[in-house]
């Protein structure tokens, strides 16, 4: 089935949708940025990036288009554990240079990538000062 004509079919109704007071948005796990858009879809495209937390990291799914007769071998997943800037650079080539994937879509999942790393970059706490001076030695 082509792409376009999975995207009229579901643009308006799917379990994934949220609608919000006159904007709607995308609860797919596919989708980078979670609008509801044909170009964002994870369901109506072929060729989709998946980006989600692992245990260190993110794992990234790409999906081949070659093999989209065969669903469990259509995936392609990468965990990338590395810095900032390393996992930004990762995936940028994995989706727009290399092999020229989605370049549309690299922005977005640089972003998501950033962003789920953020999270689970560790708390920084803060150290109160102690109290010096005349007014602290009263209480």
């Amino acid at each position: 089935m082509s792409a376009d004509l999975v995207w009229a079919i579901i643009k308006n109704n799917n379990s994934f949708l949220v609608k919000r007071q006159n904007v709607q948005f995308s609860a797919e796990p596919a989708n980078l940025k979670n609008v509801n858009s044909f170009k964002y879809s994870g369901l109506a495209n072929y060729k989709t990036v998946t980006i989600l937390p692992a245990a260190r990291g993110v794992r990234v799914t790409l999906r081949k288009a070659n093999k989209e007769q065969s669903p469990k071998k259509s995936a392609n997943t990468v965990v990338i554990a590395k810095s900032g800037r390393k996992t930004s650079k990762s995936i940028a080539n994995l989706i727009a240079r290399g092999n020229k994937y989605r370049p549309d879509l690299r922005a977005a999942a640089v972003a998501r990538a950033s962003a789920i790393l953020a999270t689970q970059a560790p708390k920084k706490t803060l150290k109160l000062r102690e109290a010096k001076g005349p007014r602290a030695q009263k209480n």
